[in-house]
């Protein structure tokens, strides 16, 4: 194929993608707001009850002790008291036993997990209320069904790119330039979601009677877990701990007031 057959076939990949993503489109009853997603709060719950066992095997399992797992229950569930009693998904919470991994994540649907390396370095409550908050922000904020509707598009853009620029004699390169553009397609949406499930959890947190700057002191302690060992926030999936904890500050002092004037 000359080069401009394979810029044509490329352009009509290109398309086919992109319209296929713009109308896929739900409204987001926590937000308001109009998302590129194809699947149902039905879908993203089975989607995250299949996927958890599997991730928890990944991190050695659940703590074996009851105790643990009743904290991180016992804050999951205050949280969901007070903001989210008629949620339409379901949530349950667990503490994974890998106790070297600093980590907490959400599947779908409301599956949420905190590592032991992270908890063990958490000091209060509080605090274990904004990790599961934030991570309650991601699920109503359907991070991950989006997350799987961009991969969609990504998918199809890196074909895209691989068809325009394929070069017989640099294969390697034109792999390097598709995956560039999947990465970047990605990266921006996900530091996105994390600011946003940061505000989420300041209100969570407010309403639930913690106290919000707890989230503050969780991202001063994954600071310094890091220590230099950060990849400039632009090709990072994360904001860096020094942007949200200026976005949390804003956060905190909106919400404070709002409660105030009701």
């Amino acid at each position: 194929m000359n080069g401009k057959g394979k810029l044509v076939v490329a352009i009509v990949i290109a398309l086919f993608s992109v319209v296929g993503y713009f109308f896929k489109s739900q409204k987001n009853p926590y937000t308001g707001e109009n998302q590129h997603i194809s699947i149902s709060a039905a879908d993203e719950v089975a989607i995250g009850l299949n996927s958890a066992p599997e991730m928890m095997e990944q991190f050695g399992g659940e703590y074996p002790d009851a105790r643990v797992q009743a904290l991180a229950d016992k804050v999951g569930e205050r949280l969901l008291q007070a903001s989210l009693q008629n949620s339409e998904y379901q949530f349950d919470f667990h503490v994974l036993a890998d106790d070297q991994t600093i980590n907490a994540f959400a599947l779908p649907g409301g599956q949420i997990f905190i590592t032991m390396g992270l908890l063990k370095r958490l000091s209060t409550e509080d605090q274990l209320a904004g990790v599961i908050g934030h991570e309650i922000g991601h699920v109503i904020g359907r991070h991950g069904a989006e997350h799987m509707a961009k991969q969609e598009l990504s998918q199809g853009l890196v074909m895209a790119t691989q068809v325009a620029t394929a070069d017989p004699n640099n294969p390697a390169g034109s792999a390097q330039i598709a995956a560039f553009v999947a990465n970047m397609v990605n990266m921006k949406y996900g530091r996105e979601d994390e600011l946003e499930s940061d505000n989420f959890g300041v209100q969570f947190l407010i309403n639930a009677g913690y106290k919000p700057e707890a989230m503050i002191e969780v991202m001063e302690i994954l600071k310094q877990a890091a220590g230099g060992n950060r990849q400039p926030e632009f090709m990072s999936s994360h904001p860096s701990p020094e942007n949200r904890i200026e976005k949390l500050q804003q956060s905190i002092e909106y919400y404070k007031k709002e409660l105030q004037e009701k």
